[in-house]
């Protein structure tokens, strides 16, 4: 089983992927004009949130405090949507999918390392359920890049 502060850290960053894809999925709807991809978009953003909420429960019980703020999840934020802000710019729906697409395989990564780890059954079924929704979504995304959808 793995100590405490290990499963403080793996939760936190956690809670940083689901930041990073609320706010990446918050600005690709902001900045699609397709109403099919804005409301997926959206949910997915809203989705990101409700999980982050999930995991913040999840990292007080364990004895955190402040959830995502402890220094080694500050310094090493994840940056799989960093280019969002190019294709959003050029209002490139195209771009704008490649990277929501690419931040999602980083997400889905970053639960895959979880799960690897040896967690009490609670959280690793919160874990796996969010990585299910994951999953989906980064199939979903990468579904609407292949369609061109409408564009």
């Amino acid at each position: 089983m793995e100590t405490n502060s290990d499963l403080r850290l793996t939760v936190d960053e956690l809670i940083q992927t689901c930041r990073d894809g609320q706010e990446g999925f918050l600005t690709a709807a902001e900045n699609i004009d397709d109403p099919e991809v804005k409301r997926v978009f959206h949910e997915l953003s809203l989705q990101r949130a409700k999980f982050t909420g999930e995991l913040q429960s999840v990292s007080h019980h364990l004895g955190e405090s402040k959830p995502e703020n402890n220094g080694s999840v500050a310094g090493a934020m994840h940056r799989s949507w960093i280019d969002l802000k190019a294709a959003v710019e050029g209002k490139d729906v195209h771009g704008i999918l490649v990277e929501c697409e690419r931040g999602e395989d980083s997400a889905v990564g970053e639960y895959k390392k979880a799960l690897e780890l040896d967690l009490p059954a609670n959280l690793r079924e919160i874990i796996l359920h969010q990585f299910t929704a994951i999953q989906f979504a980064y199939d979903r995304v990468r579904e609407l890049r292949d369609e061109g959808v409408r564009w």
